[in-house]
């Protein structure tokens, strides 16, 4: 029908304005409808795991939303912690560059309850180490775990819809840091910790440290995590956090191959998700300090490319009983889409020429991931060289 038709005849006019009418409802409607999806969808469940299959959680701590579209461009896909906020200009930013965050509850914070740009709720920092008096010299003690609990269960009242993190300090993994005051060497008081929390995680930073039972030991990585795990019977996420600065200015910085190492001893111990510390204080302060070294940052972002194209196998259940390896190294198993992937670091300083067993094994070969090149497998077994903190990736099609 012709429109000079429609429009001559009053009723045809009149059936035309209602269509019209519907339409524009029904599409403000749906347009509604994908804004309520939009701001109603969790980047984790409650108990912390990710919502999206393919999400592993790379976040950095402590920065300032106007750096998140350069962070995003490395890799970066979570944002921990906003300085004396959240305030509504952090989450506006962080809302422009769709970059989730996690953060603490406050007034601010709350009234965005509905967004999907809070991904998750957290405690203050290190919470077992001794704490800094505000209006004097000197340190009290480390808050204690029950007020960590307590303050975990009012978060939960106020939103049961989303996770509550904890980041613990060096002692998880140093027995002999004496940062925790009095409690310092009370490894009890962990398993305790842990029940104020969703997810876990800690720091430690070897390459920087400046005790020498620490320093240089990368493996401490792998024994915090497994530590957190053990607390936590397995039962909650663990996550880990990892240096890229010479923040104390002790005259050194983990180099490309040190970060991934600390990367993936890491997340084969069992670690759920990474925690970049970009900061530098000494000799100046620098508050993105990682996005002004061209080396690292270049470094960062391909192993979180690395990382953001194995997510959908990370987040897999990890198989037990099926694969072995001579030490030092640490392995782990996962299955995806009828692929075997083991993922092996050596935890140790010195070059090994190591072996990996895989039982129940029809693959003839394994592909290194990264590195283009393929090892035969004989009887099951693969042999390859290993060197200190060295990170290995097979995939056995």
């Amino acid at each position: 029908m012709r429109i000079d038709s429609i429009t001559s005849h009053p009723l045809h006019l009149n059936s035309l304005c209602g269509l019209l009418f519907l339409t524009l409802l029904w599409a403000a409607s749906i347009s509604a409808q994908q804004d309520v999806s939009e701001n109603s969808r969790r980047v984790f469940t409650p108990e912390g795991e990710p919502v999206d299959p393919s999400f592993f959680p790379i976040a950095v701590w402590l920065q300032n939303p106007r750096n998140a579209a350069r962070f995003q461009a490395a890799g970066i896909n979570l944002y921990i912690g906003l300085w004396h906020g959240p305030t509504q200009e952090q989450l506006t930013a962080l809302q422009k560059a769709h970059m989730p965050v996690i953060c603490a509850q406050n007034d601010v914070s709350l009234a965005h309850r509905d967004d999907s740009i809070i991904a998750a709720w957290m405690h203050s920092d290190e919470p077992d180490n001794a704490q800094a008096r505000k209006e004097s010299k000197g340190y009290d003690p480390p808050i204690p775990p029950a007020e960590i609990a307590s303050l975990y269960q009012k978060f939960r009242s106020t939103d049961p819809t989303r996770p509550v993190i904890l980041n613990l300090g060096q002692g998880v993994a140093n027995d002999q840091y004496r940062g925790r005051g009095t409690r310092s060497g009370h490894l009890e008081d962990y398993p305790e910790y842990l029940q104020g929390c969703d997810i876990a995680s800690f720091d430690i930073y070897p390459v920087v440290h400046r005790s020498p039972e620490i320093a240089g030991k990368l493996e401490f990585v792998s024994r915090g995590v497994s530590r957190l795990r053990e607390w936590s019977h397995s039962q909650k996420p663990i996550w880990h956090c990892v240096e890229c600065t010479d923040y104390p200015g002790v005259g050194q910085k983990a180099n490309p191959a040190q970060i991934r190492s600390e990367v993936w001893l890491g997340i084969i111990s069992g670690s759920r998700g990474i925690i970049y510390f970009v900061h530098q204080f000494q000799p100046r302060f620098r508050e993105a300090a990682l996005l002004d070294d061209p080396e690292t940052l270049a470094a960062v972002t391909r192993i979180n490319s690395e990382i953001r194209d194995l997510a959908p196998v990370l987040n897999q259940p990890t198989i037990h009983g099926e694969a072995t390896a001579t030490a030092p190294l640490l392995l782990l198993h996962k299955r995806f889409q009828g692929n075997n992937y083991l993922f092996a670091v050596n935890s140790r300083a010195e070059s090994r020429e190591c072996q990996i067993s895989l039982l129940q094994n029809r693959s003839k070969n394994a592909e290194i991931i990264g590195e283009s090149r393929t090892i035969s497998l004989v009887n099951g077994n693969l042999k390859d060289h290993f060197g200190a903190y060295s990170v290995h990736l097979y995939r056995l099609r």
